[in-house]
């Protein structure tokens, strides 16, 4: 499930040439802080893809809500526990 949500992610990233120095840069909207600048637009995909695996790690561990991406939610879902009753 999670190299499912990265791959969705990346599809959702954006890139832009930074005109004054020539370098990408890669964001992804709906990861709050998750963006690259690189010299080509192959390191800027590879770093962006790397960042969003930290942040969704941080995220996750943190318990902070992760974006639903393509219908792919990693958020974790409490369940009930229904125990049996014990018989004496």
């Amino acid at each position: 499930m999670l190299k499912d949500y990265i791959q969705a992610a990346m599809r959702h990233a954006k890139y832009e040439i930074f005109e004054d120095d020539g370098t990408f840069y890669g964001e992804i909207p709906e990861c709050q802080g998750v963006w690259a600048n690189e010299p080509t637009l192959e390191e800027c995909r590879d770093e962006l893809e790397s960042v969003l695996e930290d942040w969704i790690l941080a995220g996750v561990w943190s318990h902070h809500e992760i974006p639903v991406i393509d219908r792919i939610d990693l958020n974790f879902k409490e369940q009930l526990v229904v125990e049996e009753p014990v018989e004496a």
